[in-house]
Order: structure tokens, then sequence, then C-alpha cells
């Protein structure tokens, strides 16, 4: 290992090692610690099949492990409505964000060798970003207005969503017409293509001062292929997947694929899951195509998610592939918007509960305060994706957990709360789904 990583490693596991000098003693989180001496399986199969029996879904399954065993699985209803196909442990379903955690591991295997800094600014290793302006309103004609940035991004900005880049596709204003016009995410383009194209948008602020999710992580895989010198992809299954045994996660579906993939739906406003057509759906993962997103684009089951989660909680080893070392791990899962940065807004990332930010994970901070807050416990950290899946890893209970539903768009129901509050015992959401 790289001899200043080393150090920094050594340093955040002796400052992670013991609270701050005069910290109170976090309180437990609903369903915390003393609360979950085992997984009560009858109570989470009723809350996931009151979903289905309900109507509100098509189809859910989860997996749950406490202590490194496997202490909860159960599937629900169809995976595809339409060919009466039912949801199995093995039904490989589209993941969307929750490949941000995995390219977060692949990256941070290059930091653990030297690679590269967090705090390089991201042009050091992608020069496309040497020249980056940000946005500063418009002038009277209704041109951009730009200013040098007060700083420059840096690699770590990218892992935390602090880098100043727009959205997405989805972005309003200006800039988010600027960011359509570049049309970085044209499933035809490279990852050197796609990130060319960010780079020749304004960053939306100046970096360190707002938390805004964004394609950050498609930068993050760009770097992974600068660093190591391989395709994106062809990385992960070197270094991840296969150490890891994820025989079923990947960004091709191949032909045997087919009939375990589910069905992707839409819910419209009033509760009516309509089938995307498998034309559209298939897009993101039905063919080969040039761009291996580090934002989302995986595929993935129940077993493999739960192997990387399990190889997250046991300090980057599993089975005796080490993938990082704990103190990463460590360094990953800790929150990386402290006040003392001085962040003047955070999204709607305050929607997630108590919670900050790591290295590609939300970390909870604290104890949920309402009981409209999921269940979780102080130090775990989790990610979701826009399907409606979700995985967490809670050190202290020794807990992973992986839900997986395939309905769009994200938050519109909820089913994780229910979930979370089914694993912990907490009684606020196990009610009639609603």
């Amino acid at each position: 290992m790289h001899r200043t990583q080393l150090l920094v490693l050594m340093f955040a596991l002796a400052c992670l090692a013991a609270p701050p000098a005069g910290a109170a003693e976090p309180a437990p989180a609903a369903g915390g610690a003393a609360d979950v001496a085992r997984i009560d399986g009858e109570r989470i199969d009723r809350v996931l099949s009151g979903y289905v029996a309900s109507g509100k879904l098509p189809g859910v399954s989860a997996l749950v492990y406490q202590d490194g065993r496997e202490a909860y699985f159960g599937a629900f209803g169809q995976a595809d409505r339409e060919a009466g196909r039912p949801m199995a442990r093995d039904t490989l379903v589209q993941i969307f964000s929750m490949t941000k955690p995995v390219t977060g591991v692949a990256l941070m295997q290059l930091w653990e060798q030297g690679r590269f800094q967090l705090d390089d600014p991201v042009a050091t290793h992608l020069p496309e970003f040497a020249a980056v302006r940000v946005y500063a309103g418009t002038d009277v004609h209704g041109k951009p207005l730009l200013e040098t940035p007060a700083r420059a991004p840096t690699i770590r900005d990218l892992m935390r969503h602090t880098a100043g880049l727009v959205e997405g596709n989805g972005a309003a204003g200006p800039l988010g017409e600027l960011y359509r016009q570049a049309d970085p995410e044209n499933l035809d383009h490279t990852l050197a293509e796609e990130v060319r194209r960010i780079a020749r948008v304004p960053l939306l602020y100046h970096p360190g001062r707002r938390w805004v999710y964004s394609p950050a992580v498609d930068v993050q895989a760009r770097l992974v292929e600068v660093l190591s010198g391989q395709p994106f992809d062809a990385y992960l299954q070197e270094h991840v997947f296969d150490p890891l045994r994820m025989h079923d996660t990947r960004y091709t579906l191949r032909d045997a694929d087919r009939a375990r993939l589910a069905a992707l739906y839409m819910r419209s406003d009033d509760g009516v899951m309509s089938r995307v057509a498998d034309v559209e759906a298939l897009k993101l993962n039905g063919r080969k195509r040039a761009l291996t997103p580090g934002s989302w684009g995986l595929v993935s089951t129940l077993d493999d998610y739960m192997r990387f989660s399990r190889m997250l909680l046991e300090g980057g080893e599993l089975d005796g592939a080490r993938i990082l070392q704990p103190a990463t791990i460590r360094l990953m899962a800790s929150d990386a918007l402290p006040a003392s940065i001085g962040l003047t807004e955070r999204s709607w990332l305050p929607g997630k509960g108590q919670v900050g930010f790591g290295i590609d994970f939300a970390v909870r901070t604290a104890s949920p305060r309402t009981a409209n807050e999921p269940s979780g416990e102080v130090g775990e950290f989790f990610w979701d994706g826009a399907a409606n899946t979700l995985f967490w890893v809670d050190p202290v209970n020794r807990i992973t957990a992986v839900l997986f539903a395939q309905w769009l768009p994200p938050g519109t129901m909820p089913l994780h709360k229910a979930f979370r509050d089914a694993v912990y015992h907490d009684d606020t959401s196990a009610a009639a789904p609603r």
C-alpha cells in the first residue's frame, strides 16, 4: 500500500475508534441494538406479502443476514405479471443507483494502491475538467454568465456529490438545457465520451458548497478506466464480481437471462401499475452498448448483492476474498458532510432521515426523530435504486439487508420504511400498506 494511503488509513481508524471529546453516547435507534434479538421472519412476511395481496405491487423479494447467517428470505407476487412468472430468489432486477456503491468500491481499491489522492483535482487525471467554469446566472440577453470556480472540483467531491455537476437529464433551467444539448448519457457513447461531454457543461455551483446528486459516479467510473487501464466493466468483473463470486451481476444481459429478468412497471398517481414496454425497459440492459455508467446500469440478484453487502459488513473481505481494507470501509461509511465544511444546501438528502453522506453511501448519523422516519441504527450505511430497490449495512446489529422491487418512480410508496420497521420490530408502519 502507498505510504500516504497507509498513514491516512491509520489516522482515519484512530479518529473513528472513539467519539469526539464531549460527545454524548448516541441514543438507540427505533428498533436498535436493544430490540433486535432475532429477525422475525413472520413479521416481515406479513408486511411484504401485504403489499402484493393489496394489489399495491406486482412482486417483491428480500434477503436479510445477521451475524453472517441468513436470517430471512421471502419472495411474493410476480416478477413478470403479464407472463405469470413468480418473483424468485434468482430473479434478476435492474438495480439502478445501487450500482453506485459498487463503483465507489472499485475506485477505492485504486486509492489503496496509491493511484490517486482523494483531494486530487479531477483535472489531474481527467484533463477535460481543467477549464470548468461555474454558472452565475444569465446576462440581459439570456446567455449564461460564467465564473472561475473558487477551487477545483476534487475526487472527494465526486464521491460525496459536492463537485458542482448538474443533476443530469432531468435538471431544470438553462444548465439543464445545456446538459441535454450535450447529450452525455446517450447509450451509444463510451464512458470517455460521456465524461468529455459532462466536462463541457458549466458547474451548477462552486465545488464543496452544496450537495447535489449528479452523474458524478459516471466520472468515477471513467477514473477507474484511466487509473487501471481497463474498461470499467472488465475491471469490475476481475476485481469485484469474480472475487466475490457475484456470478449474476453485469451490465449486459445474456440470452439466458431474459427468462429471469423482472419486468419494469410505472406507477401512476392513482397507484395503477403499468408495465413499461419491453423495448423501452431493455434499452437499459437489453443489448451490448458502449456506455457502462458508474451511476446505474447493473442487473443483479438478491444473493449476489448480499455478497457485496456482507463484504462491506465484514470490513472488505468475504470468504477469503479481500476487496478493501477495513479502514477504507470505515472511511467510506463515515459522514463526509460535517457542518465544518459549510454546505449551504443538501437538496433532498434530508428526506432519507438523519443522515450524512460518505463515499457513495448515505450514512445514518442520528436516530430517527419522528415516527415518520424509517427505522435504523446510527452508523449504518445504505443506498437505494430508482426502481425501489434498497440495501443497508448495519454494523451495530450485524445486519445486512437487500430489498428488490421493480417500479418507477422511486419513493412513491412507503415500502422501504415498512420493510425497515419490520426488520427492526418497530410497529409504526407495519400495518396494512397505503
